[in-house]
C-alpha cells in the first residue's frame, strides 16, 4: 500500500490563483499526495497599521476559494488560516503535523513582500523539508 505524501503549501493572496493550482495538480501527477493549505491572516495594505487581524477575513475567503477549486478537482486536501506571519504560520503547521516536502506561492518577484523577505528559503531551513516556490499572480474574488 502507498502512503501519500503530505504536502504543506503555503500561501495568501495566491491561494486561488491558476499557477497554484496548476503546480498542486502537476504535484498530484507525479505520486499520491495530499494537500494542507495555510493561508496566513496577514493584514493588506495600510490596514495593519490599525487592526493586525485585519487579514482574517481575506484570508478565510482565499482559503475556501481554493480548497473548492482543489477538492472539485479530486484533489485531497484540507487547510486553516494561520499566524499573520508567514515564517510562523508556517512553522505551526509544521510543529502541528507531520510534511513531507512544501510548497511557497508567491506573488511575483517585483511585487511580492514575501520574496523580499527570502521566504521560499526561510521556511526550507526552518522545517528542514524541500521546498517548492510557485509564483502566481493574485487571485480575485469571485463576484
Amino acid at each position: 500500500m502507498s502512503e501519500k505524501a503530505r504536502v504543506l503549501v503555503v500561501a495568501n493572496r495566491t491561494a486561488a490563483s491558476d499557477e497554484l493550482f496548476e503546480a498542486v495538480t502537476k504535484r498530484a501527477e507525479r505520486g499520491a499526495a495530499e494537500f494542507f493549505l495555510v493561508v496566513p491572516s496577514t493584514p493588506r495594505g495600510a490596514s495593519w497599521i490599525t487592526d493586525m487581524n485585519s487579514g482574517a477575513v481575506a484570508a478565510e475567503e482565499s482559503l475556501q476559494r481554493a480548497l473548492e477549486r482543489w477538492q472539485a478537482a479530486g484533489l485531497s486536501c484540507m487547510g486553516r488560516t494561520g499566524d499573520p506571519d508567514a515564517l510562523a504560520a508556517a512553522c505551526d503547521a509544521v510543529n502541528d503535523g507531520d510534511f513531507d516536502e512544501v510548497m511557497v506561492s508567491t506573488l511575483p518577484k517585483h511585487v511580492s513582500k514575501w520574496l523580499h523577505l527570502d521566504l521560499p528559503h526561510k521556511v526550507a531551513h526552518a522545517t528542514g523539508l524541500p521546498t517548492e516556490h510557485v509564483s502566481a499572480t493574485e487571485s480575485k474574488a469571485a463576484v
